[in-house]
């Protein structure tokens, strides 16, 4: 999946290309769009093989047997120029996973929606074979799920009835597997071929295995000539309604009408497709259509989902794309809004704003004395509250929280209310969505979204939230007041998934994880660390006892975690592997430091070797772990991040008065100022756009950099 490339044409008949969804042998296909805004699949046969006769005709005899089939089941063709430099076929775009997708990511299907699927299919290979063509290459990939039920696709290799299957040099041979005996062997085929196709498929749908499996295609193939289904996980009544269409003699098997009569689908056949999770990523890939298509429309619809080349890049990485001219070839389909102009008005959000930056100070020009403390460019002494989160910068705002008037924007240039929502749990944590949203939580553990710089509310969702752990350009994450960890889709406010934390992770749960490239890291307060994977929630490594005095804190980016503790290491994110490690000894005998809070700033990874009372801070190379920087300076530290802004390195020193101090960032740094807050423990800090944001016990600080 990627952009339009050099060579590849701007616009193909009415359809305005916006990329490309995949390739093979034959050609491309692109998602194109109308002038209407109708999105389409367009497939495109490569220039240099416009020339070969036999491919040329190939691709003009699936234009032929799409637009001869009238069928809800397939995917209308909208479109098709067969003669010319660049012969093209559009179809609909056809919106919803291939049901390999949904076996593979939510398991096999129940027996209601089983039957719905062998009627739906049994009825649109009546319609196919009515119009006088056999499938041929009927299999999970070419299935797709969409909320008005499943679809066939691909009638790349559909042939009229009783045409020769042809394996020879240069042709399409069946997909080993699912092709019927008579197709392996090269024999005539007939509409039946179609029917052990259905059957293959439904053991595949039922089990989320394969009905004939092999170390090799020439085993699978004998297996399917030869041998016995793979029956093991199928119910005996289910066993007698799939048995028959595998029969090894073309003329034992049902016909498509007798199949359809013989599953007896659940009453409203369609329901089974509109609730649960197979509905939700059916939804969520229909919503990640109209976000991809929605900038070409008259009416611009600007979300906060992903951005058109993440959309792109995700149909490819969650296997939507199937490739042009091979044996995955595919087409989507978008049905309807789905929803309503007031909820399209819900999922619709201004842009990010800019963030005011401010001037950075100058010693030079007289801005500072070098070591003095400089004048706070703002503060208000009633902003927040004790046991408020740290302040969260965005943009043009930044989000306290209140005991009384919940979450509060203040102005991040003079620190003038802005708008607040007392509904609001400030305990519950709050989270920046893309800078485009700000997440909380109320009592009922309902979330709320808000527009940041006017406070605009915009979607909720039921979601039972105890506190807000992190969120990445597709999901939030929260636990649940059951303690609980959940995933809560931004594209549609639904619950994507919910699981159990091992019982060592529950109620210790660190409200601080890390999100980075498909992994949730979670550490507790016991020193404990696990990572989950972002699509169901399935734990994919832990690591115990990584910590004893420290919390426990994971900092990730470009497929990497550092993790404190009793070692700095660095961890590859997907299977928890360590990169590297780093201890420090004390000067004062042979025990180790441990680790702080890691804070990741361009190429280095900054923490503090700790004892019990002070901690040293250092920077490390992310890549080698190797010592690059060191501030020189002992300070009081509770596990408070290391931070970067303008010029200089901020440190939080939490000695009987609490000290915000910022270094420079050369070798050996030196300290540049220090700034006095004026409360004990309770005081927190973040930045962003030139300004440190210091919250002291109730009071808020904007300090300068330099």
């Amino acid at each position: 999946m990627r952009h339009l490339e050099t060579g590849d044409p701007l616009r193909l008949g009415p359809y305005r290309l916006l990329g490309v969804l995949g390739e093979g042998g034959m050609g491309k296909v692109y998602i194109g769009q109308d002038h209407a805004g109708t999105a389409a699949a367009v497939k495109v046969l490569r220039p240099e093989l416009a020339h070969d006769t036999g491919l040329a005709q190939r691709f003009v005899r699936e234009a032929l047997a799409a637009q001869a089939v009238r069928s809800p089941g397939v995917a209308a063709v909208l479109g098709a120029q067969t003669e010319g430099g660049r012969p093209w076929i559009a179809t609909e775009f056809l919106a919803g996973p291939t049901l390999d997708q949904i076996v593979d990511g939510h398991g096999p299907l129940d027996d209601a929606k089983l039957r719905a699927l062998a009627v739906s299919l049994a009825r649109t290979l009546r319609d196919i074979h009515a119009a006088g063509f056999v499938h041929r290459d009927l299999k999970p990939p070419n299935i797709v799920l969409t909320s008005d039920g499943p679809r066939i696709i691909d009638f790349g290799i559909a042939r009229p009835e009783h045409g020769l299957t042809l394996t020879t040099t240069g042709q399409i041979p069946v997909t080993p597997g699912y092709g019927a005996p008579e197709q392996v062997l090269g024999h005539r085929v007939s509409t039946a071929a179609d029917v052990f196709s259905l059957g293959a498929v439904l053991v595949y749908a039922a089990t989320g295995r394969r009905a004939f499996d092999g170390a090799h295609v020439a085993a699978v193939q004998y297996e399917v000539v030869h041998g016995e289904p793979r029956w093991h996980g199928i119910p005996p009544e289910q066993h007698a309604l799939i048995a028959p269409c595998l029969a090894k003699d073309a003329a034992a098997r049902p016909t498509p009408d007798q199949i359809a009569a013989a599953f007896t689908p659940p009453k409203k056949n369609g329901a089974v497709w509109k609730s649960g999770p197979v509905a939700d990523a059916i939804r969520q890939r229909e919503h990640d259509v109209r976000n991809l298509t929605a900038p070409l429309l008259a009416t611009v619809e600007t979300g906060a989902g992903p951005s058109r080349r993440r959309l792109l890049t995700g149909f490819a990485a969650g296997g939507a794309v199937l490739a042009a001219g091979g044996t995955g070839t595919g087409w989507w389909l978008l049905r309807g809004d789905g929803g309503g102009a007031r909820r399209k008005s819900l999922f619709t959000y201004p842009a990010a704003v800019k963030t005011p930056t401010a001037r950075l100070l100058s010693a030079d020009d007289g801005d500072y004395i070098i070591g003095g403390s400089p004048k706070p460019l703002w503060s208000v002494p009633d902003a927040t509250d004790f046991g408020s989160p740290a302040p969260l910068p965005i943009r043009d705002v930044v989000i306290v929280g209140h005991l009384l008037r919940g979450v509060v924007a203040l102005n991040a240039v003079d620190g003038k209310l802005r708008w607040k929502a007392p509904a609001m749990r400030m305990r519950s944590r709050y989270l920046s969505l893309s800078d485009r949203l700000v997440v909380a939580a109320d009592e009922q553990g309902t979330l709320h979204t808000f527009v940041p710089s006017t406070g605009e509310p915009k979607w909720t969702a039921r979601a039972d939230a105890a506190t807000l752990l992190a969120a990445d350009g597709e999901q939030i994450y929260l636990l649940t007041k059951d303690q609980r960890l959940r995933a809560v889709s931004r594209a549609d406010a639904r619950i994507r998934w919910t699981v159990r934390l091992p019982e060592d992770f529950r109620k210790t749960i660190v409200p601080k994880p890390a999100a980075d490239q498909g992994r949730l890291v979670l550490t507790t307060s016991t020193g404990h660390a696990m990572a989950v994977n972002t699509k169901n929630g399935r734990t994919e490594w832990t690591a115990r006892d990584l910590a004893k005095e420290r919390l426990l804190v994971p900092a990730a980016r470009n497929g990497v975690v550092h993790l404190n503790g009793k070692a700095l290491t660095a961890r590859r994110i997907s299977d928890g592997k360590e990169l590297w490690t780093h201890t420090e000894k004390h000067y004062y005998d042979e025990q180790n430091y441990e680790w702080s809070r890691p804070g990741l700033y361009g190429d280095l990874v900054y923490a503090s070797a700790c004892d019990s009372d002070v901690g040293h801070p250092y920077g490390f190379d992310v890549r080698s772990g190797k010592k690059q920087w060191e501030a020189g300076i002992a300070v009081k530290n509770s596990d408070d991040p290391i931070l970067t802004q303008g010029n200089g390195i901020w440190i939080m020193d939490r000695g009987t008065v609490p000290t915000l101090t910022t270094m420079d960032t050369v070798g050996r740094a030196r300290e540049i100022w220090s700034y006095e807050l004026t409360s004990g423990s309770d005081v927190a800090f973040a930045a962003d756009g030139n300004r440190v944001f210091a919250r002291s016990g109730a009071a808020l600080y904007a300090l300068p950099v330099f």
